[in-house]
């Protein structure tokens, strides 16, 4: 009796230890950001002044952080020149994408983006930020760009779920809550059955309407940024628990969304690596391998 006590507890405890131990593989992050530094900016978690003073020790710092962590692939979104300059100082590591986001920044034209599409200067639609212009990321106005999309066989990235506290009195008065319900995408959803779609931030706080529709659409993923560490850490536990009992591991994938504070990477691979019910194998697929078979980069030239 004692034997048949013992070996359950020696497997839990077993299983226990091997989720505990940190994280050591390589990592991609799907949503990163570049642009002008912001110094001094109090970091929203920490409270502390951004590591970042100027534009060059954002870029220097950022790409510091994602050596430190191993991450070995970031998809960057934000104005041309910085992700430009991103991509010349981080090579292969770097991807950009086409960036809509904070009620100032409005995608360019469908003409302009397809000669960035062509030449590989840009190979992501994303982040698009619809939901700070007050605009529905699901309805026909996106559809030019969608096309494109489909065209050059392009992942996009859509902003769902929230934005910072007072963000209507700030940079963008016509941020609507209900824009960043996930839910909002089916139709664009039902028009593109073959598109790449990720929901970035995971939908949070929309977890049923996040669960039913990457359910019925097994071709949607989802990114974990930002909410693996501006929310409390208990909230975003619960809410990828909640994601990963749903059975819906195998498409969620890891994101910083790293802004003007460099250290928030390191912040974000904490708050994923240290959630005490993900199994190694789970955190490789969140941190890495999700995230390269969306990407297809194992598909062989021309796939």
């Amino acid at each position: 009796m004692r034997l048949q006590i013992a070996l359950p507890f020696a497997l839990l405890l077993a299983a226990a230890t091997a989720a505990a131990q940190p994280y050591v593989g390589p990592i991609i992050d799907m949503h990163l950001h570049v642009g002008p530094a912001a110094p001094g900016a109090p970091n929203p978690v920490t409270g502390e002044p951004t590591t970042a003073g100027t534009d060059a020790e954002r870029e220097r710092l950022t790409l510091e952080r994602m050596r430190r962590h191993g991450i070995v692939l970031g998809l960057v979104s934000g104005p041309d020149a910085y992700m430009a300059s991103m991509r010349r100082a981080g090579g292969d590591a770097i991807r950009a994408g086409a960036f809509m986001d904070d009620g100032r920044t409005r995608l360019p034209p469908p003409g302009v983006l397809r000669e960035a599409f062509a030449s590989g200067e840009l190979s992501v639609l994303g982040e698009i930020g619809a939901q700070y212009h007050g605009l529905d990321a699901g309805a026909e106005w996106f559809e030019p760009y969608l096309a494109l999309a489909e065209e050059f066989d392009l992942p996009v990235g859509i902003h769902t779920g929230l934005g910072p506290p007072g963000t209507p009195y700030g940079c963008c008065p016509d941020f609507s809550v209900e824009l960043g319900n996930p839910k909002l995408l089916e139709p664009m959803l039902k028009r593109h059955p073959k598109l790449r779609v990720w929901l970035m931030h995971a939908g949070w706080p929309w977890l049923q309407e996040t669960k039913a529709l990457m359910y019925v659409y097994p071709q949607l993923h989802a990114d974990i940024s930002v909410i693996n560490w501006i929310i409390p850490r208990q909230e975003f536990h619960d809410y990828l628990q909640a994601l990963m009992t749903a059975g819906l591991g195998d498409r969620l994938m890891f994101g910083s969304d790293q802004m003007v504070w460099p250290e928030a990477i390191t912040l974000a691979v904490e708050g994923t690596d240290s959630a005490p019910f993900l199994t190694p194998a789970q955190k490789r697929a969140i941190f890495h391998d999700n995230a390269a078979r969306f990407l297809r980069l194992d598909a062989p030239s021309g796939d």
